[in-house]
């Protein structure tokens, strides 16, 4: 029997797949004119598969709706290493096919931070449950530094990466572009989910337009990081495909968040009533149909690497 690889696994012999979820945050508290007809439960479900989505990612507490015509994951955060059994026993319980988490807070030693890693990593083995470890602000995988240090002692470790947060956070394009994509290579082949947000060097969820092939025209700047987070999607899949097996399933997630979290600008209209720039839910068919895109182009990379 070939070894697990960690990611999520459907159990056929398909070869590796990309299945595009949608994060129900993405549509918390849209613009009145947002497309999203602002429909719950079943019909709401039926308009997402019907929109090209997969699978839908629930927040902390939300619980699945009975008879749910498409799968569900989930998303939460694990502090200590005490809580990792119980987090993930709470998961399982709920049937999530898998779930991302944020680790800790950023403050942990080296000891610390290793200790919660093990401590999720045995816990995903106890349940048969993938738990991508979240790339993201204010947890132990903050900064790149570390979190290739997370890899070289656990070369087995699984990443949700949400690239915004080192965009923006830590400001990738300031300095050479290239050997910090090299830098990350680690994290890169340990992606098996990633959450669809894109960020500019300054602010942590830009929007994009329909035209996906050219630069935006909010990219006012020198800047093009609609390039660059193509570059980051395509680089990740290629990680998954290269270490994934028949079964494998990438979930890449919209994850575009109301302004109540500082992330959809808000700018004030003629009326001087405050309004988010873009509809966020247009903005997640735009992503879905990138991430494939992304998708393609990458399989096209390892088909041809093999050939050569």
């Amino acid at each position: 029997m070939k070894p697990h690889t960690g990611f999520l696994n459907d159990g056929s012999a398909d070869a590796p797949k990309l299945n595009v979820y949608l994060n129900l945050d993405n549509l918390v508290d849209l613009r009145a004119n947002s497309s999203w007809p602002h429909l719950d439960g079943l019909s709401g479900y039926q308009l997402l598969i019907a929109d090209g989505f997969e699978g839908v990612q629930l927040t902390t507490d939300d619980p699945p709706i009975a008879n749910a015509p498409m799968p569900h994951c989930g998303l939460d955060r694990i502090n200590t290493p005490a809580e990792a059994d119980q987090v993930a026993a709470k998961h399982a319980e709920r049937s999530d096919l898998c779930f991302t988490v944020h680790a800790g807070w950023g403050l942990e030693d080296e000891d610390e931070t290793f200790r919660l890693v093990e401590a999720i990593l045995t816990a995903s083995d106890q349940y048969h449950l993938p738990i991508f470890i979240e790339t993201h602000r204010a947890t132990i995988t903050q900064d790149l530094w570390r979190t290739v240090q997370i890899t070289k002692a656990f070369p087995e470790v699984r990443f949700n990466g949400d690239f915004s947060h080192y965009y923006c956070g830590q400001e990738l394009v300031y300095g050479d572009w290239k050997s910090k994509l090299a830098f990350m290579e680690p994290i890169f082949d340990r992606v098996g989910f990633i959450h669809g947000r894109i960020a500019s060097s300054g602010c942590m969820q830009v929007p994009i337009d329909s035209d996906l092939t050219a630069r935006p025209r909010q990219a006012h700047g020198d800047i093009d990081y609609l390039a660059h987070f193509k570059e980051l999607w395509t680089r990740a899949m290629l990680g998954f495909l290269r270490a994934a097996r028949r079964g494998d399933v990438l979930i890449f997630a919209p994850e575009l968040l109301t302004g109540r979290h500082y992330y959809a600008r808000m700018f004030p209209n003629p009326s001087g009533q405050l309004l988010e720039e873009s509809d966020r839910y247009a903005q997640a068919l735009l992503y879905k149909d990138l991430a494939r895109a992304c998708f393609a182009e990458a399989s096209e990379l390892v088909s041809r690497s093999v050939t050569e």
